[in-house]
């Protein structure tokens, strides 16, 4: 299993402390967000993201946000 760095551990713990876990009428927690965008997107996209996941172990949103990263780095690169 990969180790995180010192920098990504810090980032992570940021983000958790930030996070609003307030639940809203409506709106739904974090669980909820990530089962509505994983309804929008087509079959095979959802079930790609998800298989990641879980190999992963990572949240779907995880794997979205690192896919998202990759492109654009690729993109500035080019």
């Amino acid at each position: 299993m990969a180790r995180m760095t010192e920098e990504e551990a810090n980032a992570l713990d940021e983000e958790i402390t930030n996070a609003d876990i307030t639940l809203k009428p409506g709106k739904g927690g974090i669980f909820t967000r990530q089962r509505e965008l994983i309804d929008a997107l087509d079959h095979v996209s959802a079930d790609y993201i998800m298989t990641r996941a879980i190999a992963t172990k990572k949240m779907p949103l995880q794997i979205l946000r690192e896919m998202v990263h990759e492109k654009i780095v690729s993109g500035a690169s080019a």
